[in-house]
């Protein structure tokens, strides 16, 4: 503690410069901990994405990953109301929900457009999507819709295309299972957006019996399994292999390429971001530790004439650098909580990415390791610039830094 306080006043010798370089270090600080947690907030925003979207893991024979269907549900999952209710047994599950794809035309008796379609169970299927299907008008699908008055979402700019409105009748074509085709009058019941108008475009949501129908078939494409913690989906993977063998079964990341893709743009962005914070610290640590060094060569002189050593001359410049980088860090954290802060309260948004025609709130959410890694290195670094900048002063001879002017 002692030798802390001497470094402390040390520090302080230079009260103007002190305060510049413990400024410096903070900006840097607070510039990593801000692009962190924007960058973290990222990560689980589309982790959740992509969750929601194909679930923790999917549940598909192993022809459906490997092979290209011919047909609708060449490959589809039979008995799959029997493995959802095996699979739900286990606690760690919360939904099993089975889904079919499918595609064909869509018109409104005057002109047609492709569309791209998904057979859900509207049970789970809209409890797990949350805010990733913003509804624009209408409802979402009854869980007691009858059979005789099939319903249906359709995507907004779809919606535009087939002048559709809630409660107009659309008619869907598509290819049975058997290669024949089939269609079914059905009634819009609401108008949702995925915030991607390509998708916005194609997107037609039907109850499963109703896809099921249009396609003559009792077969899924895939059963979804969403667990109730994210941590869980590798471990849950392997139970549930060895419990259903025979079946392929798919982890959320290995569908998730947007995800995978962002990712490895903001490491690299970042991470580059990130180097150049720390070697802007290091060169202020540097520069302030080797100014104080020449101011007092002569005192290291004396110091060395009575008897002391190298080595705690040396300490007690890191020490200096320590106290630096410690004042820093607490400053740098302030900054970025209050950042973080305010980002939140205030309600800022990011503009629409590519591919998206809604923004996005910026929020700045670091959690407590990233303040803690952030830290320590910035630390490492300043008491790793102080040793640089001070080891040749350090290691004169006396006589040398006695007459040093």
């Amino acid at each position: 503690m002692k030798a802390l306080k001497i470094a402390y006043r040390n520090v302080l010798r230079n009260k103007r410069r002190a305060t510049t370089t413990i400024l410096l270090t903070a900006v840097g600080v607070s510039a990593m901990l801000i692009g962190g947690g924007f960058v973290n907030f990222t990560y689980v925003s589309l982790k959740e994405m992509a969750v929601r979207d194909s679930g923790n893991l999917v549940l598909s024979t192993q022809d459906f990953v490997d092979k290209q269907e011919e047909v609708p549900l060449q490959y589809g999952l039979e008995n799959y109301k029997a493995i959802a209710k095996q699979i739900k047994k286990h606690d760690e599950v919360r939904y099993a929900i089975p889904k079919i794809e499918f595609s064909g035309l869509i018109s409104n008796g005057d002109k047609s457009s492709i569309f791209v379609g998904s057979g859900v169970d509207p049970k789970g299927e809209f409890k797990v999507k949350g805010p990733f299907l913003a509804l624009k008008s209408g409802s979402v699908l009854s869980k007691r819709e009858k059979p005789e008055n099939p319903q249906m979402l359709i995507g907004k700019e779809l919606a535009k295309i087939m002048n559709a409105k809630v409660g107009s009748s659309l008619t869907l074509m598509s290819s049975t299972v058997d290669g024949g085709l089939n269609a079914l009058d059905i009634t819009v019941q609401g108008i949702v957006s995925t915030g991607v108008p390509d998708m916005d475009k194609r997107l037609v949501i039907v109850n499963i019996r109703t896809a099921q129908e249009l396609l003559v078939t009792d077969k899924v494409s895939t059963l979804s399994i969403y667990l109730r913690n994210m941590d869980q989906t590798d471990p849950m993977k392997m139970v549930l292999e060895n419990e259903l063998q025979g079946y392929a079964w798919t982890t959320w990341l290995e569908k998730a390429f947007y995800y995978k893709g962002v990712s490895g743009i903001y490491d690299r962005i970042f991470g580059l971001l990130g180097i150049i914070m720390l070697i802007m610290v290091f060169f202020a640590i540097s520069n302030t530790v080797s100014m104080s060094v020449v101011e007092r060569t002569r005192e290291i002189g004396t110091l060395r004439a009575i008897g002391t050593y190298s080595r705690e001359i040396l300490k007690n410049f890191m020490l200096e650098g320590l106290v630096i980088g410690v004042l820093g860090s607490l400053v740098g954290m302030l900054i970025g909580l209050s950042v973080s802060f305010l980002s939140t309260v205030a309600g800022f948004s990011m503009p629409p990415p590519p591919g998206r025609a809604e923004g996005y709130p910026l929020v700045i959410s670091a959690p407590l390791d990233i303040y803690m890694n952030v830290s320590i290195t910035i630390v490492v670094v300043c008491v790793l610039a102080a040793w640089l900048a001070s080891w040749k002063a350090v290691n004169k001879t006396i006589v040398e830094a006695l007459a040093h002017v």
